[in-house]
């Protein structure tokens, strides 16, 4: 091989693997919008901290009413002591409940009801916003109800640059919202439903 033939051969593989590297570490896009689901569509309840459950033993007044779970995940039921609540719906956990209860009491009928879902919240943060604070998830709750529950924007907030972060069993995942260009009728899909967790964040 000539040494003209050589500089070029070397230089062609010294380009390619400066692309290669290049389309490497080239950052991935952030998602427009997470997986659609239905507004209104029921999904199973489960249970977190620090819900405020309402307990209903048929009966048994003693050993029914208001328990909250704390902040280990269980909550305090009488003849029973602690019982693990976190992670289980109201319906699991009135099971759970019923079978320590047959030790004590003859055939229990046992009712769990979510009062106060407090476990149910996403956070509204930065400077870009009149307050920031947490918003409780009581409906079907989208970013822009979420920035107007907390008093809407500021004058001087980055109204391009919003962003929500979700904690995924994938890692952190973050989805933008350009809010002029919703209210243009531009990016309808990134007025997104919140999920427990959520934080928005809205720069100045």
């Amino acid at each position: 091989m000539s040494c003209v033939r050589r500089r070029r051969w070397l230089a062609e593989v010294a380009l390619i693997s400066t692309l290669a590297f290049a389309l490497g570490c080239a950052p991935k896009p952030a998602p427009l919008a997470p997986a659609p689901r239905v507004v209104g569509a029921a999904r199973e309840y489960v249970v977190g901290v620090p819900d405020l459950l309402e307990l209903t033993v048929w009966q048994q007044p003693d050993l029914s009413g208001p328990v909250l779970v704390r902040r280990d995940g269980k909550i305090s039921v009488k003849l029973l002591g602690d019982v693990q609540a976190e992670g289980l719906t109201p319906v699991a956990l009135a099971e759970e409940i019923r079978k320590g209860l047959s030790a004590f009491v003859a055939k229990p009928h046992v009712n769990v009801a979510v009062t106060e879902m407090r476990s149910q919240v996403a956070s509204v943060i930065g400077g870009g916003v009149l307050r920031s604070g947490i918003v409780e998830l009581q409906r079907n709750t989208r970013v822009i109800d979420a920035i107007a529950s907390m008093g809407g924007l500021t004058p001087f907030a980055k109204k391009g640059r919003i962003r929500i972060l979700r904690d995924t069993a994938k890692g952190q995942v973050e989805y933008p919202f350009d809010f002029a260009a919703f209210v243009r009728g531009e990016a309808p899909n990134s007025n997104i439903l919140l999920e427990p967790g959520d934080t928005i964040i809205v720069p100045e």
